[in-house]
């Protein structure tokens, strides 16, 4: 039973970005959360219910999010905002119970087990991030790779995202499994930002350094390719955090080597196609088009439903019924994770959040405390701690930046990520091979610690 419990963990981590591997299960379910789901399940008939202080934590905001979300209910006036709420309800809930889970199972597993469910979460988003650069040859050579790969497995139309056409030539942006290139833009920036400081701390001849450089590029390119401003505006923020106590490496061969690469190739791309490549460069500069009047937009409608409806708001996932009563729209999204936060759950519930994000910063100043004090102590361990929690702070930093913009934080990759931001403290702490006291478990053997 553990070992199938691990694999869905796994499973549910390597696919968290897969958006568009989804069926219509009473609603658009993807891969990652029918993985998720059975996690939760397998775990909880594995386990008894024995928590670390973290989880039962993220339980006690779970408990205040629900209260939030019950209470605005009562501001529902429609069939189809109660269709909303409810599908919009479970979704959450199912997230956070995935988050409480995550951090117990990561909690009792382990510091090499906790090394392994982050190279299968890196793992699958560069293999999304490179299914997207196939997808994008094929598109460029007038294929459509995802008709022959995603639709026999979903029965969905799928097809990569199209930006516009420059002298006759379309203009394709990097899509892969994701949802919207924005979406696959700003997914990237977590393995970006934390794989950086980690190959940065590296020694210098380490089997890994390179081959982490290696990716860092290819991953760079194509967050490039994204042409996702959103993506860009949270890698840049991400990467101010990391300029701060990596600062003394900003000119080593670590960091301007990968760069040179990254843009030698994208330069020899560019100069092969100029005129082209500068008509969509200013495209992307512009800020007076459509795409941008509409982001901006959505923030207009803040003090219009704070006047009616200041401390729950209209209700949860129920922008979109409220924006086609507004416009006519049935289309579009917020458009922004804090626009809806404070539109649907009021000023209440953008508190908590407020405070829950609050406590995740904490929890990472503690995970960067405990680097401190095992550098103090002369320990090895030090130079992957530290590393490690400045760049799930930076990563955390550029997603909220990113999400002035675009609504990823309310998708299962980001509980992912934030259950392995917060057990650092938690798995890094012990000794290895320690067993958390009153886990309910039987210490495993070292092997099976290692192996599923």
């Amino acid at each position: 039973m553990r070992r199938l419990t691990s694999f869905f963990f796994l499973a549910a981590v390597a696919t968290a970005t897969f958006e568009r591997v989804n069926w219509n299960l009473a609603g658009t379910v993807n891969i990652s959360e029918v993985f998720g789901f059975c996690f939760i399940v397998a775990y909880v008939a594995l386990m008894r219910p024995r928590l670390p202080e973290t989880a039962i934590v993220a339980l006690g905001f779970v408990a205040a999010f629900t209260v939030v979300y019950l209470v605005g209910f009562y501001n529902l006036d429609s069939s189809q905002a109660l269709a909303q709420f409810v599908k919009g309800l479970v979704t959450t809930l199912h997230h956070f119970a995935f988050l409480v889970a995550a951090l117990a199972w990561l909690w009792r597993r382990g510091r090499a087990y906790y090394w392994r469910a982050f190279a299968w979460f890196v793992g699958g988003m560069a293999a999304n991030a490179l299914y997207g650069v196939a997808e994008l040859l094929v598109a460029r050579s007038g294929g459509n790779l995802d008709a022959a790969v995603l639709t026999p497995l979903t029965g969905g139309a799928d097809k990569i995202n199209t930006y516009g056409i420059v002298q006759g030539a379309s203009v394709f942006r990097t899509t892969a499994m994701t949802g919207d290139p924005n979406h696959l833009g700003i997914f990237l920036i977590v393995p970006l930002l934390v794989l950086t400081p980690i190959a940065l701390r590296l020694e210098r001849r380490h089997r890994a350094k390179a081959r982490l450089g290696l990716l860092i590029v290819v991953l760079l390119l194509v967050e490039v390719s994204t042409l996702s401003r959103s993506g860009l505006l949270g890698l840049v923020a991400g990467a101010l955090v990391l300029a701060v106590p990596y600062r003394s490496f900003l000119v080593s061969r670590s960091v301007l080597w990968p760069l040179a690469a990254a843009a030698a190739v994208l330069g020899a791309v560019v100069v092969s196609r100029l005129h082209y490549f500068e008509v969509i460069l200013h495209s992307r500069l512009k800020t007076s088009g459509g795409s941008e009047s509409a982001h901006l937009h959505v923030y207009s409608f803040v003090p219009a439903v704070l006047h009616t409806h200041p401390l729950f708001g209209l209700g949860l996932n129920n922008f979109s019924v409220y924006y086609e009563f507004i416009t006519g729209k049935t289309n579009w999204g917020p458009h922004s994770f804090f626009v809806a936060l404070v539109v649907e759950t009021g000023l209440v519930g953008a508190t908590v959040f407020a405070l829950f994000l609050s406590w995740v910063f904490l929890r990472l100043h503690a995970a960067r405390a405990l680097g401190r004090r095992l550098a103090a102590a002369g320990d090895p361990l030090a130079r992957r701690v530290r590393p490690l929690a400045w760049g799930w702070t930076a990563a955390l930093v550029g997603t909220i930046a990113s999400n002035a913009f675009y609504l990823t934080m309310t998708f299962m990759y980001f509980y992912v990520a934030l259950g392995f931001a917060l057990t650092i403290p938690l798995v890094f702490a012990r000794k290895p091979g320690e067993w958390p006291p009153a886990a309910g478990l039987t210490p495993p053997s070292s092997a099976a610690a290692s192996g599923s």
